[in-house]
C-alpha cells in the first residue's frame, strides 16, 4: 500500500456504519474494509458508549474513506463536494436517484445534490465536459446556459443547445 495515498475522511454526528452501508450499496467495486468501535479509553472527552462505532474504513471503486462518528460539531456543505462521472443518460439516472433518495431537494441544481446525509454530489455525464470544453464559444455557452436551468443533468437537452 503506498503511504502517498489520499483517504477522504466524512465526519458524521452517529451514521457513519449507516451512510458507509448505503454508499457501498450505490457504487460498484466497492467495500466495508474496517469497523473500529469506541472503548471505554478517553470516553470523559469523547463520551461516547464503548461499543459504539467511532469509524468505518471503506472504499468507493477502489477510492479509500473513513466515516467518523465524531458528533454533531460539524456539518456538511456545498463546499465540498464528490464529482460522480457518468458514461451516459442511464449512468446519470442512476446516480442521481440513489444519491438524491432521501436528500434536500432544495440543494439539487446544475447536476449537484445533497444525500440523505447531507453530503454534496454533482451527477456529470462526460459529454457535458466535452461540450463545455468546445473551441466554440458560442457551442459552449449555449450548453452553460441550458445546463444552468438544470437539477439533473440531461444529456439530450444539453446536446440540443449545442447544436444550436
Amino acid at each position: 500500500m503506498s503511504l502517498n495515498k489520499i483517504t477522504t475522511c466524512l465526519w458524521f454526528d452517529t451514521q457513519a456504519e449507516e451512510a458507509a452501508n448505503h454508499y457501498i450499496s450505490i457504487f460498484k467495486n466497492s467495500k466495508i474494509t474496517h469497523v473500529q468501535r469506541y472503548t471505554e479509553a478517553g470516553r470523559d472527552i469523547h463520551g461516547k458508549e464503548p461499543g459504539s462505532v467511532l469509524v468505518v474504513e471503506f472504499e468507493l471503486n477502489e477510492h479509500p474513506f473513513v466515516a467518523l462518528n465524531g458528533g454533531p460539531q460539524f456539518k456538511f456543505n456545498e463546499s465540498i463536494s464528490f464529482q460522480v462521472d457518468c458514461a451516459n443518460q442511464d449512468e446519470v439516472d442512476y446516480y442521481w436517484e440513489k444519491l438524491g433518495e432521501g436528500g434536500d431537494e432544495a440543494k439539487c441544481q446544475c447536476g449537484w445534490l445533497a444525500d440523505k446525509f447531507g453530503v454534496s454530489w454533482q451527477v456529470v455525464p462526460a459529454a457535458l465536459k466535452e461540450m463545455l470544453n468546445d473551441s466554440d464559444k458560442a457551442r459552449a455557452d449555449r450548453v452553460m446556459a441550458e445546463m444552468m436551468k438544470m437539477k439533473k443533468l440531461d444529456i439530450d437537452a444539453l446536446r440540443k443547445a449545442y447544436e444550436g
